[in-house]
């Protein structure tokens, strides 16, 4: 679907009198094409939700180009949190070889699209207080059309209200648990001592070395998010996708760019725990965490790494972050947070923070481009949307994505689920393979299933 967006747009807000939870509005748009979901901390915090795009990007197109294919908006004033519409999808980590000369994994058991990009012109945004709006850029072009969505989707939210939530069809059960096998953790125990022998001989300081996890599935990822949100088990940065044929839902608790205005911010994740229930043995998973060498080694390369990356198209000076990490609580996990924050220079466009950032430095390594050759070396099946970024590109609200951690993707009947770790000189295999499995387990639990080891 190729059609050219317009120039110039205007921002147009209209208050929904319903109280609906996310789950419920996306199981309105569930038969719709391409129905997606952002819900936690995007824009501010809530929800953003729509269907139907009016352009899909073509797989020939610069992805990172695209991001700044956005009309001048008028109305935007005051209007806090409003998204209005944009560019939303996924960059996965094969864009990689648009940024460096680098190698990537050629076993792919099921591909998806390198990156999925589509241009919606209007969403449903939950704000904070727990209001619905209809938000649109509108156009001479597109007035007629969006009149008419409006008062279609005040008929089916309508319903929604009346109806209560749609009941799952996902069929998704304990017998159909996501299964690491014994050769897949075998491999890995071998791969974790492999990168510390290359660590320790000089060739890098840290690698993030990733497995896989499967079992079979033929249902939506939006099913499988309104089973999240049922749960309760959605972290800030969690997104849905349905595309032709496959899709992803992402339960990622990182931040990788945030951009409003010339601000720029991103929050490393680097060190992890398990967080029991038990508040008495949560507190001494913490303190064991913030005392951890292992764990303060491995986030401070990435820190700095970091900095170093938005510092190539920030302005001179003004990228700071706290000396201390922040202790994040998520479901069961704990994890370690530093948010990093500078100001682009004044010509800097988004596909120029992408070039300067992607991939993600927390699911490489460092030195960046080094670790991705290890990574392909040492890794068993070709990375798809995982450890790329997912979000939006907006005309009002910026450029927001995550990092593709915790993200279930499916296809051709099949749904996997990529973990890892930061390993450093002083990683333990085993260690590192159960860490992969706390990360692991409360996605699994989010969606109504297990973790089991054949």
């Amino acid at each position: 679907m190729v059609v050219t967006i317009s120039a110039t747009a205007r921002l147009e807000r209209v208050r929904l009198p319903w109280r609906l939870e996310p789950s419920e509005v996306l199981a309105a748009l569930q038969s719709e094409p391409l129905p997606f979901a952002l819900v936690g901390a995007w824009s501010g915090g809530g929800a953003i939700i729509s269907s139907d795009p009016v352009r899909i990007a073509d797989e020939s197109e610069d992805p990172f180009a695209l991001l700044d294919e956005l009309p001048e908006v008028d109305g935007a004033w005051g209007t806090a949190g409003a998204v209005g519409g944009g560019w939303f999808g996924w960059l996965g980590y094969r864009l990689a070889t648009h940024v460096e000369h680098v190698p990537l994994v050629s076993e792919r058991p099921v591909v998806l699209p390198d990156f999925h990009l589509a241009y919606y012109d209007n969403v449903l945004r939950l704000d904070t207080d727990g209001v619905w709006w209809f938000e649109a850029l509108v156009t001479r072009e597109r007035r007629a059309e969006l009149d008419d969505r409006l008062a279609r989707l005040w008929d089916e939210l309508a319903d929604a209200q009346t109806l209560g939530e749609v009941p799952n069809d996902s069929g998704f059960g304990p017998t159909q648990a996501l299964r690491l096998t014994r050769e897949t953790a075998e491999y890995h125990l071998r791969a974790v001592a492999e990168c510390r022998e290359r660590i320790l001989a000089g060739e890098i300081f840290q690698a993030n070395i990733c497995l896989r996890l499967e079992s079979e599935y033929d249902g939506s990822a939006t099913t499988l998010m309104r089973e999240a949100l049922r749960h309760g088990r959605v972290p800030q940065y969690s997104a849905a996708f349905d595309i032709d044929d496959g899709g992803i839902v992402s339960l990622s608790p990182e931040l990788f760019l945030r951009r409003e205005g010339r601000k720029i911010r991103t929050g490393p994740i680097k060190g992890t725990t398990s967080r029991p229930g038990d508040p008495a043995r949560a507190a001494e998973a913490l303190e064991h965490l913030r005392t951890s060498s292992k764990d303060a080694a491995e986030h401070v390369m990435i820190v700095d790494l970091m900095r170093n990356d938005i510092g190539r198209v920030c302005e001179y000076g003004s990228v700071v972050a706290p000396r201390v990490p922040t202790a994040e609580p998520h479901p069961g996990l704990w994890h370690l947070v530093t948010n990093i924050e500078g100001r682009l220079r004044p010509e800097v466009d988004d596909a120029q923070l992408l070039h300067a950032t992607f991939p993600p430095g927390s699911v490489t390594g460092a030195p960046k481009v080094q670790s991705m050759i290890v990574i392909s070396e040492l890794e068993t099946t070709g990375r798809e949307a995982y450890t790329g970024a997912i979000g939006f590109a907006s005309p009002i609200a910026g450029l927001e994505l995550n990092v593709a951690i915790r993200t279930l993707e499916l296809g051709e009947g099949r749904l996997w689920l990529g973990v890892g770790g930061g390993i450093v000189a002083d990683s333990d295999p085993e260690a590192e393979l159960e860490e992969a499995l706390i990360k692991a387990r409360p996605v699994a639990e989010a969606i109504g299933t297990t973790v089991i080891s054949e």
